[in-house]
């Protein structure tokens, strides 16, 4: 059986259950995981019914991190539709259903209550906090925990073609503050908020107590950006990926148009 990351996650989180960092990181794949919900019956547009099950007093929804786990668990063609599981514990927060993840199909099978669902949503939710200071001075980043650089590598490994890359540096700013600072150099104008939430999620899953790190983002002709390549740790971030197809998206394929329950 292939691995994927949520197995691989799902596997370091019960080897340590005593390791909050290990459990926070396993969540954090299935965040960023696309899942397979299956449905009940074909989606209605943009409207779904997904299958249900119970435990005692808790609903369940089934859900796999690959469509052939899905089609391995039914054993037959069956409707479904495709969402990130970000999108997915947004669309379920409140409705009191947990997850089924991958069951009978894969090491990371694992029932997550609706209360889990429901904080992995508002963590989610949480974004980052708008401010503004004059830097004074960029330096080399100091003393930066090692899991929050591993954090912001598997952050921006997903953010291909979003920006041209990213400087980790120390700053100081002229009203006496210091911390360190995120620079996305040359990102897309629409995407400064997907990156700064990235940049948030990638601190707060790091398990780091009361850790802060702002985040700005700069052109290459901008006087700073030089001093950003000198003394910032460098984040190359991939090259997107182009396919093409003219084959109709499943329900929940399309950012732009997440599904409904029903």
């Amino acid at each position: 059986m292939n691995l994927t990351d949520l197995d691989r996650a799902h596997e370091a989180m019960e080897a340590d259950p005593a390791d909050d960092r290990l459990r926070l990181q396993f969540f954090e794949r299935l965040a960023d995981s696309e899942l397979f919900l299956l449905l009940s019956e074909e989606a209605d547009g943009d409207s779904i019914m997904p299958e249900l099950f119970n435990v005692g007093d808790q609903h369940y929804v089934l859900v796999f991190d690959t469509a052939d786990r899905l089609a391995e668990f039914v054993g037959n063609v069956a409707p479904f539709a495709a969402t990130s599981g970000r999108g997915l514990c947004a669309l379920l927060a409140g409705q009191g259903a947990g997850l089924a993840l991958n069951p009978d199909v894969a090491p990371s099978a694992m029932l997550i209550p609706s209360d889990a669902v429901d904080w992995l949503a508002r963590t989610l939710a949480e974004g980052p906090e708008e401010t503004s200071g004059q830097i004074r001075e960029v330096g080399a980043p100091q003393d930066v925990p090692q899991e929050l650089l591993l954090g912001l590598d598997r952050k921006l490994a997903t953010a291909g073609g979003l920006a041209r890359a990213a400087y980790l540096v120390s700053v100081s700013y002229e009203d006496g503050g210091r911390g360190h600072m995120l620079a996305f150099l040359d990102a897309i104008d629409e995407a400064h908020p997907a990156l700064a939430s990235a940049v948030s999620e990638a601190l707060t899953f790091s398990g780091i107590e009361a850790g802060a790190l702002d985040v700005s983002f700069v052109r290459a002709q901008d006087p700073i950006a030089a001093s950003l390549a000198k003394w910032g740790l460098r984040f190359d971030l991939p090259e997107p990926v182009h396919i093409e197809t003219n084959a109709p998206k499943a329900p929940g394929m399309d950012p732009d148009s997440p599904p409904k329950l029903r």
